[in-house]
């Protein structure tokens, strides 16, 4: 596979260390998680033991290091070898929460927040989205006024992963006049008083993540959580985009991938008609496209991860590459689902779970009309 081209030796080994984490402490135990609606919380701390929740992290604090980006890919690739969605978005929370802290905090700030959750005892989320906002970031409406040393926040937020049981949320907030100038962001710990979390929301997919509704009612925090400038957040939360939407795109090709090779296995052993699934030149075609989308959207992506690596601005070609990866993961998924016929819709199979999953890619982290829209202003239009 091309992908020799992009990882070196240190990230095959971690590649090994992920799958037998994986193997170890995930699989037996994923279809019982997923009924339950979530993982132990032990699990984050058990994942920092390997060394995993310190990837794409400031070794300052506790981390591997922030700017190997294919180390970050390599780790979450075999993430996704669980085959839950919902898992990996929620042990991987401060993948979100986490670098606005570490890149923009105070010292003091960096110090309180970032050690904690690597070492899995503490969970960081980020918290942008709110009801009937959607990604219009821009334009979002909680606000947070001064008073003295502290902020008064009142708002809501809705979609957030890690919301039930996080102890550390990076919540935008409004401190100036509405449009993207006004956005500020603000570290804000579970137990502040006048912040409360709402019911945890249940999902088409994504079962084994918790996903909450945040809310601040005259929510008193200390001006010195301040994350970057005054009215400088939504700065800081574009960057962030970057790598949230590459993680996307290894997500949706890993469902694509885990999509494609269930469906191989089962058309090999499953008999219509007198002959294996597999003996159907109709079978074998969709398999070849499939499995042709999947090397394509893959391969794009490590070829933006690789920019990115360079330091490039790839604010288009990211967009285009989520884009391309969900387009494609959702055709994949909807094919092996059709493949399996029946046995496809049952819950006890593979693909049920990632055809359900994959629905919420090409919605988070910026929805495909987005992404279009992104990609439509980069090309001048």
């Amino acid at each position: 596979m091309a992908s020799l081209d992009y990882f070196n030796d240190t990230h095959r080994m971690v590649r090994d260390t992920v799958r037998s984490f994986v193997q170890k402490e995930i699989l037996p135990h994923i279809d019982e998680w997923e009924e339950a609606g979530e993982f132990p919380r032990e699990l984050y701390s058990k994942a920092a033991e390997t060394g995993l929740m310190g990837i794409g992290h400031p070794e300052a604090l506790g981390g591997a290091g922030e700017n190997d980006v294919f180390m970050k890919v390599a780790a979450s690739e075999e993430l996704m070898r669980s085959t839950s969605g919902g898992l990996v978005a929620g042990l991987g929370s401060l993948d979100i929460g986490l670098p606005p802290v570490w890149k923009w905090g105070s010292d003091e700030l960096k110090q309180k927040v970032v050690p904690p959750v690597l070492a899995g005892e503490k969970i960081a989320a980020l918290a942008i989205t709110e009801p009937g906002g959607g990604s219009d970031v821009a334009n979002l409406r909680t606000r947070a006024v001064r008073d003295g040393d502290h902020y008064v926040v009142n708002g809501s937020k809705t979609f957030i992963t890690s919301g039930v049981r996080a102890d550390f949320y990076t919540v935008a907030v409004r401190t100036g006049d509405p449009g993207f100038g006004g956005v500020s962001l603000l570290l804000i710990e579970k137990g502040t008083p006048g912040f409360s979390v709402g019911r945890k929301l249940r999902k088409m997919g994504w079962w084994a993540s918790d996903t909450a509704e945040l809310f601040f009612e005259d929510c008193r925090v200390p001006a010195e959580n301040l994350i970057g400038p005054e009215n400088g957040g939504f700065y800081c939360i574009m960057t962030n985009f970057q790598m949230e939407r590459l993680m996307l795109c290894v997500m949706a090709n890993m469902t694509a991938q885990i999509a494609l090779e269930e469906a191989v296995g089962y058309v090999k052993e499953r008999e219509a008609f007198g002959r294996k699934l597999a003996g159907f030149q109709v079978t074998r075609h969709k398999l070849a496209e499939m499995a042709t989308d999947v090397e394509v959207s893959r391969e794009y992506t490590y070829r933006v991860a690789a920019r990115i690596q360079a330091g490039e601005n790839c604010i288009r070609d990211i967009s285009m590459a989520k884009n391309f990866a969900t387009r494609t993961s959702d055709w994949v998924t909807y094919e092996a689902v059709q493949l399996f016929g029946g046995m496809g819709f049952m819950r006890e199979s593979v693909v049920e779970r990632l055809y359900r999953d994959n629905r919420l890619l090409s919605i988070g982290g910026g929805t495909y009309e987005i992404m279009n829209e992104v990609i439509s202003k980069q090309l001048g239009l």
